[in-house]
């Protein structure tokens, strides 16, 4: 810019320079040209004068340095000329300045040299006596002028041209110093030539705009890493080339990185095949699936290829925890499989009994004892039945009647209609606490106690004991039942509350246990909001606590 600048002025003030220069010596010499014609003018008028009087003798007598007189008749012939013999000229009856000397009285002209270094000029008059009196002068012509003055012009316009260029080379570097330093940042707080102000307005407007949109952007960016880094499931987005562009923190606790990863080749980070194959097929196809075990969980990775006008520029990569899917699809599998078998056992136990009495292949003593197992399979399978919906209807998380419930007054009333099976266990019941109020559902609170108590009864030694105790504090509420009956292994502590699990089979036979009561203690503490521990050694009993928030 700075060499364009210097360039520019100095080509502007050569030009000037040569311009005025031309301009003032053609109106020098124009000036000059005309003075010398009115002077011409003033002595041939006089030189007539003094031929009219004198006649040809004066005129011979006449000295006048730099002029040329020459004296011509009306036929053309030269009578007398100052520099050069009358008698060996041609006629100049042609000539421009005699012809209009004759006709009009007067009479002007000028004619260059062949060689363009000379101009004369002409002036003519008409004498009483008809001769033509002709006076001139030679000067030199502009093109000589130039040619004699070329060596100091040539002198000034090389100092012109160096003084052009120093002050073009300063005002270019001024120029390009007041445009270095100005402050791009604050614009309309420089204070620098009027010329740049439209400039620094439009600047000043553009960076509104563009800050106005970085505000934007990075709101939108702020939003988008907001939601991604709550979110679940994992989420990774590629660029074209397979670098991470984002990563939020579930996709880096499954992918073993963090945030440094950021920037790196996707399968520097991870390089297993199953995802490798997963990239391809959403390479080749738009879309990629694949099922992911790792750290004793279970993961679904769907990539997404992302295509724009029709060019795919990166890769979205979802990855979706589906272990708690995937331990509820087991668990609904083998509970069906459970209900299939509880069912069926019962179901198959009437049906062959009611076929032998049916066909009368049941001896007479016999049909009583019969008749009183179909009743006692025909019970237990009501009571799988009612559990079964019970467990449903907790499942389904319908409407259920809260209120403030005196859970002592419960455990209470939950002991009376167990004190009958207590008493044929030969088992001895005890409640201790004081009144403890919370908002609850009455009937899943007494379902909690009722089972927790069943199970202490049914599992009791004889002479045994199971003692319930209620207390709480001002945030929640305590049940605690205490056995001393047969224990339960460490093994199977964890797998008690599910559904239809057992320790024993065949003495949860004997007992008329469904393996649903403690699943239906533990959705029944979890749509309260609370927990269950377990304490257990085999031949000392067991103490489970359910701590419910009030």
């Amino acid at each position: 810019m700075k060499k364009h600048i210097f360039r520019s002025i100095l080509i502007v003030a050569v030009s000037v320079l040569v311009l005025c220069s031309a301009v003032m010596m053609s109106i020098m010499y124009r000036s000059l040209v005309e003075e010398q014609r009115e002077q011409l003018k003033n002595k041939l008028a006089i030189v007539a004068n003094g031929v009219e009087e004198g006649g040809i003798d004066w005129l011979e007598n006449l000295t006048v340095k730099g002029y040329r007189m020459t004296l011509v008749s009306s036929e053309g012939v030269v009578l007398f000329d100052s520099e050069a013999d009358s008698a060996t000229m041609e006629n100049h009856l042609e000539r421009k300045e005699i012809a209009d000397a004759l006709q009009s009285g007067s009479g002007e002209s000028e004619r260059i040299s062949s060689t363009m270094i000379e101009k004369t000029f002409y002036q003519a008059k008409r004498l009483e006596n008809g001769n033509i009196l002709r006076i001139s002068f030679t000067r030199n012509s502009i093109l000589s002028v130039l040619l004699r003055m070329l060596t100091p012009v040539l002198v000034i316009l090389v100092a012109a041209i160096m003084l052009s260029a120093f002050l073009a080379n300063r005002i270019a570097k001024r120029t390009i110093t007041s445009l270095n330093t100005l402050d791009l940042e604050h614009p309309l707080n420089n204070n620098t030539y009027d010329e740049l102000s439209p400039l620094l307005l439009r600047i000043a407007h553009q960076q509104r705009q563009i800050e106005s949109q970085r505000s934007e952007l990075n709101k939108k960016r702020d939003e988008f890493s907001l939601i991604t880094q709550s979110m679940n499931e994992g989420l990774v987005l590629l660029n074209d080339k397979g670098v991470i562009v984002s990563i939020n923190p579930a996709a880096r606790h499954v992918f073993r990185t963090d945030a440094s990863s950021i920037g790196k080749d996707f399968f520097v980070v991870e390089r297993s095949s199953e995802i490798r194959g997963v990239m391809k097929t959403a390479a080749d196809s738009g879309h990629g699936q694949v099922k992911l075990r790792r750290a004793g969980r279970r993961y679904e990775i769907n990539a997404s290829r992302i295509d724009f006008n029709n060019e795919a520029v990166g890769t979205a990569i979802l990855v979706f925890d589906v272990t708690e899917k995937a331990l509820l699809e087991q668990q609904r599998r083998e509970f069906t499989a459970n209900v299939s078998h509880e069912l069926k056992t019962p179901l198959q136990s009437i049906m062959g009994r009611a076929e032998l009495i049916e066909n009368g292949l049941a001896k007479p003593g016999d049909i009583s004892h019969f008749v009183n197992c179909i009743r006692t399979e025909a019970a237990r399978l009501l009571v799988l039945i009612e559990d079964i919906i019970h467990l449903s209807q907790l499942d389904e998380g319908g409407e259920l009647p809260w209120e403030n419930v005196d859970l002592y007054q419960v455990a209470k009333e939950t002991l009376d209609v167990l004190q009958d099976a207590a008493t044929d266990k030969k088992v001895r019941l005890l409640l201790t606490g004081t009144p403890v109020s919370l908002n609850g559902v009455r009937g899943l609170l007494g379902e909690i106690i009722y089972n927790l108590c069943d199970n202490a009864i049914k599992y009791n030694n004889e002479g045994g004991l199971v003692e319930v105790s209620v207390s709480g504090d001002e945030n929640k509420a305590i049940i605690r039942v205490k056995d001393t009956g047969i224990g339960i292994p460490t093994e199977h502590q964890k797998r008690v509350f599910e559904r239809f699990y057992r320790v024993d089979k065949s003495h949860s036979k004997e007992t008329g246990g469904t393996g649903l009561g403690l699943s239906i203690v533990k959705h029944a503490t979890l749509l309260h909001n609370g927990k269950i521990e377990m304490n257990s050694k085999v031949g000392q009993g067991t103490v489970i606590t359910v701590t419910l928030p009030k």
